[in-house]
């Protein structure tokens, strides 16, 4: 058996839903599921309702996780149409970044017009990361003002050929910004959404096996920063319906995916370690807690299906892939916290890493 530790991973995208859509997942549920795929912490996005843009709906998300969470965690801030930049220096010391969604997702918190998002470039603190959901030519525009205000800028869930192209010359051009993409744009193409069907739908959606190949390019030379999962659970009743529910569950998956890749000699084991822990703490501004890590086996294959799954719901676009790298122990700050088989701390051991709670 070849077990490896893995300090502070650390998952900076996730929907772990709660609150409005607590049907979906609850905080408690889904840092199960990310204490079941190695992670230390997560940093969770501002769009499930009530959307976090205003004090009193971050109070209540602040109240809600901090009871419910098992691994450490942190809230994004959302960027509103309507001015709510005015609320930002009573909010900045809670959360970790803001988030401005540039392109069509879940929720109502979609800014298309330039002139509003250049008023959140202005006024969000510079001691923050902003992170963006930017798609293809809208890319271009946030550039435009990462020039203009070097506001240092996440760009979230990065699938194309182009978009990699430009995040290149940006980064030759000495811009503040980083990238992430997802294990769904990494192991799946449009190909597979005729067996996936539903299960295949996310925002932005699957691409070509030519935009998956510039993604894997992109990894090997050092441009992508993080993998991130995205994660965004529906209830399998809502992915079968008739109404179209955008997002898949990930959190769970990510490592063992991320790990096959190891074994097959697509990424060199300490690049994807980085890519999950020490790069996104390094673009958080966070450190390791002390006695923080994960036990991994590199040495075990499994197939992902419904029995080992955790989280609120129970399906995941991967089942029936054989994966390897089991999570054998997580602890946090010298507490274990999953043995591999059971959480042993109770709702609410998790911290607030970017506030006073």
């Amino acid at each position: 058996m070849t077990t490896i530790p893995i300090p502070g991973m650390l998952d900076p995208h996730v929907h772990l839903r709660g609150m409005q859509w607590a049907h979906k997942g609850t905080f408690a549920s889904e840092t199960e599921a990310a204490l079941a795929g190695g992670y230390w912490a997560v940093l969770d996005m501002p769009n499930t309702p009530p959307s976090t843009i205003d004090r009193p709906a971050l109070e209540r998300k602040l109240a809600e996780i901090a009871a419910q969470a098992l691994c450490d965690w942190g809230l994004y801030y959302g960027a509103a149409k309507a001015d709510n930049w005015g609320t930002y220096p009573a909010i900045i010391d809670d959360v970790c970044g803001l988030k401005i969604y540039n392109n069509a997702t879940t929720g109502n918190l979609l800014i298309d017009d330039q002139a509003i998002r250049a008023q959140h470039y202005q006024h969000w603190p510079r001691s923050k990361v902003i992170a963006v959901h930017a798609e293809d030519e809208t890319m271009r525009d946030i550039l435009a003002l990462v020039r203009q205000y070097r506001q240092r800028t996440h760009f979230c869930h990065i699938c194309t050929t182009y978009e990699i192209g430009l995040l290149r010359a940006a980064k030759a051009e000495g811009l503040p910004v980083t990238l992430g993409v997802t294990p769904h744009h990494l192991f799946l193409t449009e190909d597979d959404i005729k067996r996936l069907g539903t299960h295949g739908l996310m925002k932005p959606p699957l691409k070509t096996r030519a935009d998956q190949a510039a993604l894997w390019q992109a990894l090997a030379d050092g441009l992508v920063d993080v993998v991130e999962s995205d994660h965004a659970p529906h209830t399998l009743a809502e992915k079968s319906s008739e109404k179209t529910y955008y997002g898949v569950p990930g959190l769970q998956t990510t490592l063992p995916l991320l790990l096959t890749a190891v074994h097959e000699k697509r990424l060199p084991l300490e690049r994807a370690v980085a890519l999950v822990s020490a790069n996104p703490r390094r673009i958080f501004g966070l450190e390791c807690p002390p006695d923080t890590y994960t036990l991994v086996d590199l040495g075990e294959s499994f197939v992902i299906d419904s029995a080992w799954l955790r989280g609120g719901c129970g399906w995941s676009p991967f089942e029936g892939m054989r994966v390897r790298g089991r999570v054998r122990s997580v602890s946090i700050r010298g507490t274990q916290v999953f043995d591999g088989e059971s959480v042993r701390v109770r709702p609410g051991f998790g911290q607030n890493l970017f506030g006073k709670r």
